[in-house]
């Protein structure tokens, strides 16, 4: 499975990418929904949630999408190397703990036990943020050096170049120079 993933690194990239932008674009419009129409935060539904009510109060739907954020960051970490490899650690560590987070809420939803004296599912960092904030803010950490990575890995140094052995770049990859002597 690692060589078809690096592979097709750069077509499974972009999937990851479209199913990364359109989580972001829901957040983006729950928070337009909050902050600018001035909604109640239960009546901030973003986008698929004007269609589904009861899928933004899902807590399947928010752990689903933690998990698949967490398998793609994995599945997809092979085919990068040096800084951008560096980079993409670091988002793939920040959403293994949001993971965490999510498998939480999860798993007080499904028992009816609620953590903390709370009335409601609650994450650890909840406790002290709220969650509609928090959650933007967890989605851009994990961001930000996913895009650094992406952004590396498709720039890379002559040496990275060397290393890479996926589809995204297209350059001929020729043996480095000896240096020194």
């Amino acid at each position: 499975m690692r060589t078809k993933v690096v592979q097709h690194h750069r077509a499974l990239l972009n999937l990851f990418l479209i199913v990364v932008i359109g989580h972001w674009m829901e957040h983006l419009v729950q928070a337009y929904q909050i902050w600018g129409l001035g909604r109640p935060v239960p009546k901030a539904r973003g986008v698929l949630g004007e269609f589904y009510p009861w899928l933004i109060t899902s807590e399947w739907l928010h752990y689903g999408y933690a998990i698949v954020m967490l398998i793609g960051l994995f599945v997809l970490r092979p085919g990068f190397v040096g800084r951008a490899r560096t980079w993409w650690n670091i988002s793939l560590g920040i959403q293994f703990w949001h993971h965490i987070e999510h498998l939480l809420l999860l798993l007080q939803a499904q028992t009816g036990h609620f953590l903390f004296g709370r009335a409601a599912p609650t994450s650890i960092l909840q406790l002290a943020f709220p969650r509609v904030e928090l959650h933007l803010f967890y989605n851009t950490i994990v961001f930000i050096p996913m895009v650094v990575a992406m952004y590396l890995h498709l720039r890379p140094s002559p040496e990275e170049a060397h290393e890479m052995t996926c589809s995204c770049h297209a350059v001929e990859h020729r043996p480095l120079a000896p240096t020194g002597a």
